[in-house]
């Protein structure tokens, strides 16, 4: 009896330590904030600051298992530190696979999961563990229940009467952040079109196609084939258009971006990434299709972490900035932090005052400052959403 009352209490134990230690600490080991001393802000570029409408299209803050209406310590967003970082608009992205061993070159659609695990480590329900699709539903879900925890917080945006009031809002000084749900890869349609109008209903507004790997759309920047737009991916982009919904090409293959440029009547985004002539690795697509996206009058999002800027600094990102600007035209680059999505950064979003001040130290007119902080992203939501 003492035996089985011992194993009993270990059992306990390790699900214990399974359920509510393993979870924040394998967060704490992969969205790390660099050690570092306060970075400087003027007065001027604090003041600029805020007055600015910033906006950013890329977090993956709700794979994790924080309560995103309070601070913390550790990760990249919650909705205190989008104050402090005066965000008007954060785009929240659905992460539900990740294929085990991932890196940028080539990863196959038949590797093992990480998000598995994960989502069972952190007590999700059981229906999201088999099936990507529950996984997307349970965070936009998540995204839900937090707007009616804090609805003079948080608007969740889904049209643009959702943007023109939180615009309204914030002009009376109240920090509101509009919140609009996107997905990391369309894989959670699991093959089926009518899963894109579920998706939908439940608030999804932008969709990126592929993640690290090939899915059933078409090839990935990190997959195997390098192909490009399947049949089904070819009528998924088509569904999306007729629901106004924005198309993210982040990820996807050189051939894929070709195709759905072919398919397009409106901008898309290229939401987290940045430049290859400027910082020369597999996960910068081609610079000849960073021009055609913003040929396309679409917008590319600059990330924050060393692997796509090459110099993770307020400094070095400020430059991919530049050099961003001198490939698209000022019109087409926007922020694409990739917050919480398993990456290194210099620094958290509330710190973004850092990234004017450094706009300014570089030489940076207030109209450029703009509409990379905020406008050209506000342009692009306002073409696709209705």
């Amino acid at each position: 009896m003492k035996m089985i009352l011992g194993i009993a209490i270990s059992v306990m134990v390790l699900v214990f330590a399974f359920l509510h230690i393993a979870p924040p600490f394998v967060e704490k080991s992969q969205n790390i904030v660099k050690p570092h001393a306060p970075w400087p802000v003027s007065a001027q570029a604090q003041a600029l600051h805020d007055q600015l409408l910033v906006g950013d299209w890329h977090t993956d803050s709700l794979l994790w298992d924080r309560d995103l209406l309070e601070e913390e310590d550790y990760g990249h967003v919650d909705f205190p530190r989008l104050v402090k970082g005066n965000v008007a608009f954060q785009v929240f992205t659905a992460v539900t696979k990740s294929p085990k061993g991932q890196n940028y070159e080539s990863n196959s659609a038949k590797a093992g999961d990480n998000i598995t695990t994960l989502v069972m480590a952190q007590a999700w329900p059981v229906r999201t563990w088999n099936s990507l699709l529950e996984r997307a539903l349970y965070q936009v879900e998540r995204l839900h229940d937090l707007e009616l925890q804090a609805p003079g917080q948080i608007r969740i945006i889904e049209t643009q009467q959702d943007i023109d009031e939180v615009l309204t809002l914030r002009q009376k000084g109240i920090q509101i952040t509009g919140a609009l749900m996107g997905m990391e890869g369309a894989h959670p349609l699991e093959g089926k079109l009518e899963n894109l109008d579920v998706l939908y209903d439940a608030g999804y507004r932008l969709i990126g196609l592929q993640h690290f790997f090939d899915n059933e759309l078409g090839g990935s920047l990190h997959g195997q084939s390098n192909a490009g737009l399947t049949e089904f991916g070819v009528n998924v982009v088509k569904r999306a258009l007729s629901k106004n919904m924005i198309i993210d090409v982040a990820h996807s293959s050189p051939q894929v971006v070709k195709e759905v440029l072919a398919l397009v009547d409106r901008p898309i985004v290229l939401s987290h990434t940045g430049i290859h002539g400027h910082c020369q690795t597999k996960r910068n697509i081609p610079d000849s299709l960073m021009q055609a996206i913003a040929a396309n009058g679409g917008v590319v999002g600059i990330g924050y972490w060393n692997d796509v800027t090459c110099d993770d600094t307020p400094a070095g990102i400020v430059k991919t900035v530049r050099a961003a600007i001198d490939l698209m035209g000022v019109d087409h680059v926007s922020l694409g932090s990739d917050y919480d999505g398993t990456v290194e950064t210099q620094f958290d979003t509330s710190e973004l005052a850092a990234l004017t001040h450094e706009m300014l130290k570089q030489g940076f007119s207030e109209s450029e400052i703009k509409k990379v902080m905020g406008e050209n992203m506000l342009r692009v939501l306002r073409a696709n959403l209705k």
